[in-house]
C-alpha cells in the first residue's frame, strides 16, 4: 500500500494519475452541452449504493471509470453560459493550477512550522485586501472556510469588543434580506435569534438608514447593548448594497461595531469601473469577503477582515505543543493565533497564483462583465410583459417572475413560477435559482459567468415562459 503514497520514490506514478484524472476533466469540460444531466436523486442513488468501500477497485483508472458514472457525467457544471442559479462561479485557470498544488504538498497554515512561506503569501494577500479596502495600517485578517465563518468570527470579535457580561442585553442590527448566518452566528454565540433585529429596507433593496437610527436610539433607551450593525455589500437574493457612509455615520454616533458583509460584492474591489460602490467600507471595524464568489476561486477561499489587528486577540488560545506564548516574544508568525480553524488549507494560494497571473484588473474586468450583463438582462425583463422583475441590479442579481396574462390568481402564479424552475432544472437545458418576495415566489438569476451572453438569457427566459404555460396549460384542463 505504501506505492499510493505520495513521495520521491512514485513521483512518477503521482505525475501519471493526475494527468489521466486532469483529461477526463478537460474532456467533459470540453463537451458539456448543459450545465445538467437531469438526473434524478432515485436514479443516481442505486449507483453510488450499490459500490462496495470494503472492496477497493486497486487501479486509478477503474476508478476515474466508474467516477464518471457516479458524478462527472452528472455533475453541475458552473462554467456553462447557462448555468444561472446560485452564487457560484466559473474558476480561472491559474486558481485551479494553485489548488493542484495546494493539495500535493498539503501545507497547514496554522503554524510557521507546517507552512513557512505559506505563511507569509497568505499574509501578504490579507495585506493586499486590506489595503484595496481601506482598513488602515493597523489592520489585519485571516482566510476562513467561506462567508458564514467570516461572519461567526467578525461577530465573536465584536461580541467580545461590546464589554458586557449579560448576552441577553447584546443586539445585532441588520437588514431583513440580509444573509442568514447573522442569526445563525447569533444563535452560535449564545444570543439567541431574539438578539437580531431585522432592519426594514427601501424600494432597493437596500437597509433604510432612518429605521437603522430609530432601533439603535430605541436599543439604548431600553437599556440594552448594541453589538454590532451588519451592512451587507452583495445581498445574497438582490446584490443590494445598503448605504454604507450613512451606516458608518450611526455605528460612530452609537459605538456600535460596524461589520460589511462583502461576500459577494468584494468583486467590486477590483473593479475598474464600479469600485465607488463600495464608499464607505474603509470606514467598517470588520469585512467578510468571498474570493470563490467574485474573485473566480475555486471553494473554498474566504476571508475575514478587521480594522483593529488587536481584536483578532479573542480568537487566540495557546497550546504548548502547537503555538505557545513564546512565539509571539520570538516574533514567529502563527495564523492559528488569529483563525477559529487549527488545521487550515492554503487557500490562499488559489488567489496569490490568479493575482501573479492574471492581475486585479483581469479579475476586476471579469466582475465588470456580469455586472454589464445583468444591466442587460434587466432591460430585457423591463421590456417583456411575461414578466415582473424585482429591482434594477447593483450587482449581478436578477430576481423576477413569470406573469401571465390570463391568470390573476397570485397563488397559482407562484406554482406555474415553481414549476416552471422545477422543470427546467430537471431537463438540464439550464438551472436557475428561485426566492421570496414577501409571500410571493419568484425566480431568480445569478450571474457570474462572463461568458453567459444576453441572448442566453432570453433563451432561459423563453424556457421558463414555456414551462409555465404548460403548467398553466394542465392546470385549466384538470380545472375543466
Amino acid at each position: 500500500m505504501r506505492s499510493h503514497l505520495l513521495n520521491d520514490t512514485t513521483a512518477e506514478q503521482y505525475r501519471r494519475s493526475v494527468t489521466d484524472g486532469v483529461e477526463r476533466v478537460a474532456a467533459k469540460l470540453a463537451t458539456t452541452e448543459r450545465p445538467f444531466t437531469g438526473v434524478t436523486v432515485d436514479a443516481l442513488a442505486p449507483a453510488i449504493d450499490a459500490i462496495d468501500l470494503d472492496k477497493p477497485l486497486h487501479d486509478t483508472a477503474a476508478v476515474l471509470d466508474e467516477l464518471e458514472d457516479v458524478y462527472l457525467r452528472d455533475a453541475i457544471y458552473f462554467h456553462h453560459p447557462r448555468y444561472l442559479a446560485h452564487l457560484n462561479c466559473p474558476v480561472v485557470i491559474p486558481a485551479v493550477l494553485g489548488e493542484a498544488v495546494l493539495s500535493a504538498v498539503n501545507s497547514s497554515l496554522d503554524t510557521w512550522d507546517q507552512s513557512a512561506g505559506g505563511t507569509l503569501i497568505e499574509r501578504k494577500l490579507i495585506d493586499w485586501t486590506t489595503e484595496r479596502i481601506g482598513l488602515g495600517p493597523a489592520s489585519d485578517g485571516v482566510f476562513t472556510s467561506g462567508g458564514t465563518q467570516s461572519n461567526l468570527q467578525a461577530l465573536l470579535l465584536a461580541r467580545e469588543e461590546a464589554k458586557t457580561d449579560t448576552l441577553a442585553k447584546l443586539r445585532i442590527f441588520s437588514s431583513e434580506v440580509s444573509h442568514f448566518s447573522v442569526k445563525k452566528s447569533a444563535k452560535l454565540l449564545g444570543l439567541g435569534q431574539d438578539a437580531v433585529v431585522s432592519i426594514p429596507v427601501d424600494h432597493d433593496k437596500r437597509m433604510r438608514t432612518v429605521a437603522l437610527a430609530r432601533e439603535l436610539e430605541r436599543c439604548k433607551q431600553d437599556g440594552l447593548v448594541p453589538m454590532a450593525v451588519v451592512a451587507t455589500a452583495g445581498t445574497t437574493d438582490f446584490g443590494s448594497i445598503d448605504p454604507l457612509p450613512e451606516i458608518a455615520e450611526l455605528c460612530e454616533q452609537f459605538g456600535t461595531w460596524m461589520h460589511v458583509d462583502a461576500a459577494y460584492g468584494c468583486g467590486l474591489l477590483a473593479s475598474l469601473k464600479h469600485r465607488d460602490r463600495l464608499n464607505g467600507i474603509e470606514r467598517a471595524d470588520s469585512v467578510t469577503v468571498d474570493y470563490h464568489k467574485s474573485f473566480f476561486q475555486p471553494v473554498s477561499s474566504s476571508a475575514v477582515l478587521v480594522r483593529d489587528a488587536a481584536t483578532l486577540r479573542h480568537a487566540t488560545y495557546h497550546a504548548e505543543y502547537l503555538n505557545p506564548r513564546r512565539m509571539v516574544e520570538e516574533r514567529i508568525p502563527n495564523q492559528v493565533d488569529k483563525s477559529l480553524q487549527t488545521t487550515r488549507r492554503f487557500d490562499a494560494l488559489k488567489l496569490w497564483m490568479t493575482l501573479r497571473t492574471m492581475g486585479a484588473d483581469g479579475i476586476g474586468q471579469l466582475f465588470d462583465e456580469v455586472c454589464e450583463l445583468a444591466q442587460e438582462g434587466w432591460q430585457l425583463l423591463a421590456a417583456d410583459p411575461r414578466f415582473d422583475v424585482v429591482v434594477r441590479p447593483s450587482l449581478s442579481t436578477l430576481v423576477f417572475r413569470y406573469i401571465p396574462a390570463s391568470v390573476t390568481d397570485p397563488a397559482e402564479i407562484d406554482r406555474a413560477n415553481l414549476y416552471a424552475r422545477k422543470a427546467l432544472f430537471a431537463s438540464g437545458d439550464a438551472i436557475v435559482a428561485g426566492t421570496k418576495v414577501g409571500a410571493r415566489h419568484y425566480l431568480k438569476f445569478t450571474l457570474l459567468n462572463p461568458e453567459t451572453q444576453a441572448s442566453d438569457i432570453a433563451a432561459v427566459l423563453d424556457l421558463i415562459a414555456g414551462h409555465a404555460e404548460q403548467y398553466l396549460g394542465e392546470s385549466l384542463d384538470r380545472a375543466s
